[in-house]
């Protein structure tokens, strides 16, 4: 993978994007924890030119004061796609990433190839409310988000900083992501979705993991019903971090829906 730092709006906006790979175009859209790099994206980059940014606010993007809501920030994604030279690429959103990625399909429906939503939010149910995570320390949370706290992969994944300065980086890069995520999801993660879902035309898939304490599976079928051209796959074992956990699947998943309309 390649880092890349692109300049948007006459410098308003400075973006970082990892890009790799040689095939059709897919843009990787991260959660509120930030851009988790890992093998899944060389996995994908296997298979298509994948293009995984930092959205404004997270990492070593900047630009999120001109950011003021989650339709801003979408219409910021179809710029940024103008300036890597996409008219159109599959799209894959991730939590924050899938409600995204579905605002991105509703706005500009022809922009999406296909789209895959893993564990999207964007929906909100009285009866079984998204968890509100933002005060959680990383200890606290691992349990909504994982299935197998003791699984090698999750270890892996979530291990803890061994240095002071390894820790005091780790504790600022959580901060800033989540103060920039509270823009699009505090109080609730329901900013308008529910009224625009409708205009998705592309093919979507809808992955969860089975065992999400975050956002209940019970959302995925909600989340069906509201896309016309949508599937619905439950992966077990499996909690709100299914390109973590479940590494091949989640890869095999995508790489097989997305080639599908090839």
């Amino acid at each position: 993978m390649e880092s890349r730092t692109l300049s948007l709006r006459d410098g308003m906006f400075k973006t970082h994007v990892e890009v790799g790979g040689d095939g059709e175009p897919l843009l990787f859209l991260h959660g509120s924890g930030g851009l988790r790099r890992g093998g899944y994206l060389d996995d994908l980059a296997a298979t298509f030119t994948l293009y995984a940014p930092e959205h404004p606010g997270f990492g070593a993007s900047e630009g999120i004061e001109h950011i003021d809501d989650i339709i801003d920030l979408a219409l910021y994604y179809h710029d940024l796609m103008d300036e890597l030279g996409l008219e159109s690429a599959h799209i894959v959103g991730h939590s924050l990433g899938g409600m995204l990625a579905a605002e991105l399909a509703a706005i500009c429906p022809h922009r999406v190839r296909r789209l895959v939503l893993a564990n999207p939010v964007g929906l909100w149910r009285d009866d079984e409310p998204v968890l509100d995570f933002f005060t959680l320390s990383p200890q606290q949370l691992l349990p909504y988000i994982v299935h197998d706290t003791d699984a090698e992969a999750v270890k892996e994944a979530f291990a803890p900083p061994e240095t002071a300065e390894e820790q005091m980086d780790a504790m600022y890069q959580r901060l800033q992501s989540f103060s920039a995520a509270g823009k699009f999801l505090w109080p609730i993660p329901d900013k308008g979705l529910k009224r625009r879902i409708h205009r998705i035309q592309s093919p979507t898939l809808i992955l969860w993991g089975e065992s999400d304490r975050l956002v209940s599976p019970s959302y995925a079928e909600d989340f069906r019903t509201l896309i016309q051209d949508s599937q619905v796959v439950i992966m077990r074992e499996c909690a709100h971090m299914p390109m973590l956990e479940k590494r091949e699947e989640f890869v095999s998943l995508v790489s097989e829906f997305l080639n599908d309309g090839s």
